[in-house]
């Protein structure tokens, strides 16, 4: 069966250009045109994958990634016309996976997003099953991909789950940026190293009582990132 791809864009001719691209490669596309009907869409259907176009109607880009967010981790590749840092940092913030700048290359984004969806297919593979480790406050649920802190559930995005997973399963293991953006991000992925600097920032402030001196996600000055039992 094909993937499903949600397409959300309010360019009417990028939208017909990336479905019929997509549709070649056996993909089910369906597609949106303004940020309500995009959250609707999400909430009705599961699919692979989200391209999600920053500027838009009704609700932009970050605001749908917000709201997709509280109920689903499908990854979300951000379409954003500025090539401003602030912006592909921002999406970052919001809980989607990467982005692509405008204008694009129809071929870059297949790429790009059968390497997420690869990568995705792979870990529900590769999980243990049933794992549930227990590091003091901290329960990590992997199966159900959830995480307490303190008996009170924390709402993680899928990047967030995946750095903390790995960190957690190599306890005291330091892992260099460019580690974590290549085993996380996929070798492939295009990224900036700062992007993983955004998700420890954000799991600390989600995990951690006191973000600025953390008790299980640790740096290592120069080095890299390590989780401590």
């Amino acid at each position: 069966m094909g993937k499903k791809v949600l397409v959300v864009d309010d360019e009417k001719l990028i939208v017909k250009g990336i479905r019929f691209s997509l549709e070649q490669d056996d993909m089910e596309v369906d597609c949106a045109y303004d940020g309500e009907e995009a959250v609707r869409m999400a909430r009705e259907k599961e699919y692979d994958i989200m391209l999600l176009d920053l500027m838009l109607p009704k609700l932009d880009g970050l605001q749908v990634c917000q709201q997709v967010r509280e109920f689903s981790d499908v990854p979300i590749v951000m379409l954003t016309a500025k090539g401003d840092d602030m912006d592909k940092i921002l999406g970052l913030e919001y809980g989607a996976d990467d982005y692509i700048t405008k204008p694009f290359n129809i071929l870059e984004v297949k790429a790009r997003l059968k390497a997420i969806m690869r990568r995705t297919s792979q870990k529900t593979s590769q999980e243990p099953k049933g794992k549930i480790v227990e590091v003091g406050d901290l329960v990590m649920d992997c199966e159900g991909r959830r995480v307490s802190i303190a008996g009170k559930e924390v709402n993680l995005t899928a990047k967030e789950f995946d750095v903390l997973e790995l960190l957690v399963f190599n306890p005291n293991k330091v892992y260099s940026r460019e580690n974590l953006l290549n085993i996380v991000w996929g070798y492939e992925y295009p990224g900036d190293v700062r992007t993983v600097d955004v998700h420890i920032r954000r799991l600390r402030e989600k995990i951690e009582a006191n973000p600025s001196e953390p008790k299980y996600v640790h740096t290592k000055w120069g080095v890299g990132y390590y989780f401590q039992h």
